[in-house]
């Protein structure tokens, strides 16, 4: 892990999974419990991270290779944990991210070319750093694309690829889920927001 005192928790799941709504959920309520927490993103999450973001998540599908995608996110990564993630943990404080390195391992890893390893070695040496708990809110792959277009931002560009890029990712992180199971716990994210809010907050308090 880190070394430091706080709680890592990481969301994952494919686009319009509605992961982020949960991360700021959980933040929420752990807020009004008295708690310190962090709620941050990837790719940004710090100055430097955001402008990348603004890079890799805007314009062309086709406008980066999975090569120099993986690296971006990687540098994007390395600035964020430096900058936000560390000093939070360092000072006691709950870090609440959506996305972490398992999308890279999916997104530039799995789904836009064969680069799993090269994914592991980069993280092995520039990150270092898994979560404590990685929650995956799974969601059926073409209900949740419609719910990701629907919002209509600048930030479609993996929603571009389409829904059998949803597919293969849903069964990717499944996958992961197995491979990680010490930190991994699924959540089934068909449901109202406060059902699947209540899972979530039952999976932190079965990690402390």
């Amino acid at each position: 892990m880190t070394g430091g005192t706080g709680l890592f928790v990481s969301f994952e799941g494919i686009d319009g999974s509605g992961k982020s709504t949960q991360a700021r959920l959980l933040a929420e309520h752990l807020r009004c419990a008295g708690r310190e927490v962090v709620l941050t993103r990837e790719p940004g999450g710090s100055p430097g991270a955001e402008e990348i973001r603004t890079l890799v998540l805007q314009g062309d599908p086709e406008r980066w290779s999975a090569e120099t995608e993986l690296l971006l996110f990687t540098a994007a990564r390395r600035d964020h944990l430096e900058r936000t993630i560390r000093p939070a943990l360092a000072r006691g404080a709950t870090v609440i991210c959506d996305r972490f390195a398992d999308s890279t391992r999916m997104y530039q890893g799995l789904s836009r070319g064969d680069l799993r390893g090269a994914v592991d070695t980069l993280h092995r040496l520039m990150i270092g750093v898994e979560p404590d708990l990685t929650l995956l809110i799974d969601m059926d792959p073409e209900a949740a694309l419609a719910r990701a277009k629907a919002r209509a931002t600048a930030e479609e560009r993996f929603e571009d690829f389409g829904l059998p890029l949803q597919q293969q990712m849903r069964a990717g992180f499944l996958a992961l889920a197995a491979e990680f199971s010490d930190r991994f716990r699924i959540i089934d994210g068909n449901r109202p927001p406060e059902a699947v809010a209540q899972d979530v907050r039952a999976a932190l308090q079965a990690q402390a």
